[in-house]
Parts: C-alpha cells; structure tokens; sequence
C-alpha cells in the first residue's frame, strides 16, 4: 500500500517531563489506527504532531505531497453565531451537498433529529460534538484524526460512526487514526492498535481484543513483568474471550493463544457468593416499582414501569437523551417522587449515586487527597469467602490509579480523570447496597476502566448503570433495560436488540404513514392481518414471560442462599425464560419490518 505519513524521530518534552523520545511511526493507505494508553502519557499530543497541529522538539513529519488531514479536536471549536447548516456544509447550494449520498448518510446518521437551520448556539454538548463530527466527515480527506469522537454521543450515534467509518475505508483509499476509551468502537473500527507508554509509541495487529492478547503476551515473556497490570489484562482477554457473546461470532484473535493464558482464569464473577451476600446484607426486598409514572405539568415521563429490583441484581439502562432515564434512577434513588403507581423500599436499602457532576467533591475542593482520606475508616471489605480483600482507603487509591505523590495534591488540581476515581471511591466507601452509576467512564482511559471494573466484579451489591461507553455497560452488567415511549422495557438480546428496536421504533411513523396512504409496499390482505395478529400474540407473549422472569428472579432471593445447585438451577430457568424473550422480540421485529 501507498505511503501517506511518515514520522521520524519525534521528540517531545514539557518542562517537568519528557513525553516521546525519539519515536518513528508510518502511515499507509487502508490503516485504520486506534491510539490507547493512559491519561497524560501523550496520547492527544501524538496525533496533534502527526496532524501538523503541534511542532515536535525535535523530528519531522513528512506527508505525501497533496494529502489532507481532517482533525476533530477535543475542544469545541464551533463558531456559535453560524447555523447547523452553516456549520456542516458552509455555503453550498443545497442541490450539490442533497445531491451526494455521503453527505446524505452523515446529516441523517448525527444530525436528523436536529433542526437544520438553528443557531450552534442554543444546542447542548452533546449536539455541539455531532454537528463538528459531521462537518468533518462531509469533507473528503485523505486521513482523519479524531481526539475522543465517542464523547458526549449515544450508543445509537457511535453504532452509526463505526459502521460510516468502516464503510467509508472499505472503498476508500485513506487512512484514520482515533484517540478513544470506548473500547467497542476500537474494537469495531481498527486493524491496528498503537499503545502510548513511557515515552514510546508501540504497535500492535488488530483491534482492542487483539491487543490485550498480545500484551499479555508480552508482559508474560518480559523480565520485569508488571504482575497486577497483567493479572488485569488477563482477566480482561477472559472477559473478551468467554464473557461477550456478540465477540464470538467473529473472533479477531488466535484462539488457542486467548484459551492458553486464561485456562486458569476464574469466571469474571462468583455470582452466586455475590448474590448470597447481597441478601444478607439488603434483605430480600430492595427496590420495587409498581404501575409507576410520573408527570410534570402536560408532560408524561414515564408509565406503568414495573420493576421489581432484587438483591444483588446488575443492570444497565439504555435509552436516547431525554427518554426518562434519569426520571427513573430518581425513583429508584427516592429523589423522585411517583405521581402516579407507588415505589416499595425495603428498610435496609442504603442507595448512592455517581452523578456526572464533579462539583460534588466541592466540599473537600482544596484540601489534599491524603486529608480526605484520613477522615475514612481504616478497612473496608470487598469480595466474599477465601476471595474477600480487606483493604485501606490508600490501598484502594493505589488500585484506582493514584501515586503516593498524588496524595499531597489538593482535590482541586487533579485532572478529570482523577477527579472522577476520587469520586467514585467516596461512593464506595460509605458501603450502599444500591450503587447508581450515571456514565461513569468519563475522562477515564482503558487501564483505568479496567481497574474500576475489576473492583465492581467483587463489590457484593445491587448495581444499576446508566453508560453510553457498550463495553463498560455490556462488562459491568449482567441484564439491560431500555426506556422506551416511558416504558421501561427488558432487552435478552443486550444493546444489539435496543439498536434494533430503535430502527423499529423510528421507522413506525413511517409505515403508519404508508397505511393511511393506501400505497403500502408490504404485506396486503389476508397476509396483513395474519402478520397483525401474530405481532399482538407475540407481544402478550413478551409480556406474560417477562412477567414469568420476575417470580423467578424474586423465587430466587427467597430461596436458600446456601443451596448453589438450586440456585443454579433457577438461574438457568431464568435464562431460557428469556432466551424466549429474545425469540418472541426477534419474531416480532421481524413482521414489523414486513409491514413497514
């Protein structure tokens, strides 16, 4: 393949740390590169110097002659005075941008729910970032950069980027390079993975999963392992490996390597130790929600939501900007209040929350990490049975990324991502039974995701998650849940059926338009109300077994916790229950889409 970049001898120093030392890389047509590494080791500053955006102190980059780079910077950089339109496509006419079907499939795929022609003024952060991202990628370049484009979008506008990406370089002769935590999308996306560490670029083949292989690979065979970062990766590639079903399909490393360095990996969690002790120290009741819905003013947020929350239970929440997630953690929380149906608390259900608001941590804003730990108490107990760990709020710092220096930094002066672990272990340490998550992967890079993560595995709770970041959600939780039309709604088939019932959802309108038009193309006749019948009869279906799933999952809290084989055997009834589930769904987006 055709050369497009080259980099020879980087060097790039700051006064108080040097961050590369003399670092060579290439770009080649058809690369499709994912950048990682931890917070602060240089990663934005990387793909700034192969952009030309910053001057090394030493080296040079070269490009072929006539190639463009296309960069979306972390920073918002739009000019809020201009329009959506403005701001997308300038000052074409409209007949040359509706007239290319590249331009088309961006403005539909990031900015159809938007109003066209409002002012960049008015919209929130997460509109911000879609419409730079379409701006970009209307444009022809030759290589696009792209600082963190996962920030502020749904999984609904990720699912949409991976796939335009990945289209876009199948026929394309280019090349992009990505800075991203959301491991999914790298995984999705990228051929090639380049690690970010001590002042070094390393490369590796493939994808996210591809690169934890091999870096267990590597860290195996070096002298100077570095025993708890492997131990992580490891039980990271177990994950990849044994714990993703949607990964097993299309396999993107050597099997036998992955089997042969996690064959004495346990499972990610003891899930019946985790549930035994999640009742004993919830009770049997938690949470439940009853027929509830609350309204504000005209507006209807949520109806007959029923869900019964059990001890121990590990669920994520899926559902667009505005769908009434939050108005749901609120009812759970006992912030919001019903108005209509009631919410039954169990009487030793302890709930906290992570929000997304840093500003939380005010109260101890200028004082130093070490004063606000001295404050905690000396041991805190994680895990169950012989795997149980009793550690010191500093031994858990030390677990979430925190150096002895940093315990002399005032609170005010660590970076977001600090900022954000801090948090998170203030949570923790006032020992709830119910922990919220509200998008907790903020400013965090892939390590430190895979600590936090590997800390929930062992914390013995009820833990709901609210996450656009598929990988952190699909690796926490063990259930999800949509909230769609204010119905909260259980989802067997994961993300991958929300997606598909959003596609159904949006193009409703439409098929019901096409009906009142007489010019429908689908099903006619006969064949029409069989179809309809049918998708009723699944939908009671749907609702009697999703019914049958929470008698089971409350049978189980009140069964003997000691018993495991009958614990197992009703855990294994609940799953074929809502393997059915997925049938029924499957069945019935499929005669939707015959009557679209």
């Amino acid at each position: 393949m055709a050369h497009l970049l080259g980099a020879e001898g980087l060097h790039l120093e700051y006064p108080t740390k040097v961050v590369f030392d003399s670092i060579t890389l290439g770009i080649e047509e058809g690369d499709r590169i994912g950048i990682v590494g931890r917070n602060g080791d240089g990663k934005s500053s990387l793909l700034a110097m192969l952009a030309g955006r910053k001057e090394p102190d030493d080296g040079r980059v070269t490009m072929r002659a006539g190639t463009t780079v296309g960069v979306l910077d972390q920073a918002d950089t739009l000019d809020d005075t201009l329009t959506i339109a403005q701001s997308v496509v300038g000052d074409m006419p409209e007949y040359e941008w509706a007239g290319d079907a590249r331009v088309r499939d961006v403005i539909q795929g990031l900015l159809a729910d938007l109003d066209w022609n409002a002012q960049v003024l008015g919209l929130s952060g997460g509109q911000r970032r879609r419409v730079a991202l379409a701006a970009l990628l209307v444009e022809d370049w030759d290589i696009i950069a792209l600082d963190e484009p996962t920030n502020h979008l749904d999984v609904e506008a990720i699912t949409w980027l991976a796939g335009h990406l990945k289209k876009r370089w199948a026929v394309n002769s280019g090349a992009f390079l990505v800075v991203t935590h959301d491991r999914w999308f790298l995984d999705e996306v990228c051929t090639e993975t380049w690690e970010v560490h001590d002042q070094i670029v390393e490369p590796f083949e493939g994808g996210y999963a591809a690169y934890i292989l091999q870096r267990v690979e590597r860290d195996r065979m070096s002298a100077a392992t570095e025993a708890k970062r492997q131990n992580l990766a490891r039980k990271e590639l177990a994950w990849l490996r044994r714990g993703a079903p949607a990964r097993t399909s299309k396999p993107k490393f050597r099997i036998d390597a992955a089997n042969e360095l996690i064959e004495d990996v346990p499972e990610i969690r003891d899930k019946v130790s985790l549930q035994s002790l999640a009742v004993s120290r919830l009770g049997k009741d938690v949470v439940d929600l009853l027929d509830a819905g609350v309204r504000y003013d005209d507006r209807e947020i949520l109806k007959d939501v029923e869900w019964r929350i059990a001890p121990g239970e590990r669920t994520g929440i899926l559902g667009v900007n505005g769908a009434g997630k939050s108005t749901l953690l609120g009812l759970v929380a006992g912030t919001v209040q019903p108005t209509s149906g009631r919410v039954k608390r169990g009487t030793t259900v302890k709930v906290k929350t992570l929000t997304q608001r840093i500003d939380e941590l005010t109260t101890v804003w200028n004082d130093p990490v070490r004063k606000v730990i001295e404050s905690l108490r000396t041991e805190y107990t994680f895990g169950t049975g012989s795997k149980s760990q009793s550690l010191t709020p500093g031994q858990l710092l030390e677990r979430l990324g925190f150096s002895s220096a940093q315990l002399s930094t005032p609170v005010k002066d660590l970076s977001g991502g600090q900022q954000r672990r801090l948090q998170l272990l203030l949570v923790l340490l006032e020992q709830p039974n119910v922990l919220i998550l509200d998008e907790p992967t903020n400013d965090m890079d892939t390590d430190m995701l895979a600590a936090i993560e590997d800390l929930l595995d062992s914390w013995p709770g009820t833990l709901l998650v609210v996450s656009h970041d598929r990988y952190f959600l699909e690796r926490v939780t063990d259930q999800q849940f949509a909230v769609m039309g204010g119905r909260l709604r259980h989802l067997p088939g994961g993300v991958d059926e929300y997606l598909r019932l959003r596609v159904a959802e949006q193009n409703a309108p439409r098929a019901g338009a096409s009906a009142a038009s007489s010019s429908r193309p689908g099903l006619e006749g006969a064949a029409l109300r069989t179809a309809q019948k049918e998708i009723a009869a699944a939908e009671r279906k749907i609702q009697k077994l999703t019914q049958q799933i929470d008698k089971a999952k409350h049978a189980l809290v009140e069964h003997d916790q000691s018993d495991y084989e009958g614990l197992a055997e009703k855990m294994k009834r609940i799953s074929a229950l809502e393997s059915e589930v997925e049938e029924n769904e499957t069945r019935w987006l499929e005669l939707s889409e015959q009557l679209g």
